[in-house]
């Protein structure tokens, strides 16, 4: 008997521990970060609706805007006045991705839906051109946002929600190391069709771990002399 209560003593011990009430979290501000392969900007349309519009739209960038609660745009006045209601969320902070180099602007992604007492805040709204595809420069955006959201806000959970059938998101989510948490049956209605939404999340604990891999794959000495990389990114979790 004695036994049994002292694990049982250790057990609400532990409990206790792990559930005493965490500080808040802190507002996203309109910030650059500046990475090894790309600045991410505070979105704005006067300074990269014209330089994302040709890797956004035109021929063959339909299939980009599937997944999209907007688009695709027929021309440059639709689609700039797209980027200024983006812009022009306050609960919502858009960022551009810039290559710092070239100045060439080349898709965007977001911070929305922060609850700053619960330490919540979801990661969305990416939107990457062909160029910024499976780059370093992708996986760097991704990875600037996180260490703002861990090491800077101080969030508890950072969220990754896609459409179900958005293969592509899924498999990223995975990679970046988030963990699947399940699926909300007919969340949302976007362009007509029902969606369901498959959840991921990253916590702050997981956090240490997953900054270490990012910052590893993202090491120069990761890539040999054709760009190719040599570890790939969850042999690092």
């Amino acid at each position: 008997m004695r036994v049994n209560w002292l694990v049982g003593y250790e057990l609400m011990e532990s409990q206790s521990a792990t559930t005493s009430a965490p500080k808040a979290a802190r507002a996203v501000s309109r910030l650059t970060l500046n990475g090894h392969y790309v600045r991410l900007e505070p979105l704005s349309a006067e300074a990269h609706a014209e330089a994302l519009y040709p890797h956004l739209c035109g021929p063959g960038t339909d299939a980009l805007w599937r997944w999209m609660a907007a688009g695709p745009f027929a021309d440059f006045s639709a689609f700039k006045a797209y980027i200024a209601q983006m812009a022009s969320q306050t609960e919502t902070q858009f960022f551009a991705v810039v290559v710092p180099d070239t100045g060439d602007v080349l898709g965007h992604l977001s911070l929305m839906r922060a609850d700053v007492a619960n330490g919540v805040i979801e990661i969305g709204s990416i939107l990457f051109g062909a160029a910024l595809q499976r780059t370093r420069m992708a996986t760097e955006a991704v990875y600037l946002l996180a260490r703002m959201v861990f090491d800077d806000l101080g969030y508890r959970r950072l969220e990754w929600k896609c459409n179900t059938l958005n293969e592509p998101s899924r498999r990223a989510a995975l990679r970046f190391g988030f963990v699947f948490e399940g699926v909300f049956r007919q969340h949302m209605i976007v362009k007509g069709q029902n969606r369901d939404t498959a959840w991921f999340a990253l916590l702050d604990g997981d956090w240490p771990a997953r900054r270490a891999a990012f910052e590893a794959w993202l090491a120069p000495g990761n890539f040999d002399r054709h760009g190719g990389q040599i570890n790939k990114l969850q042999q690092e979790s």
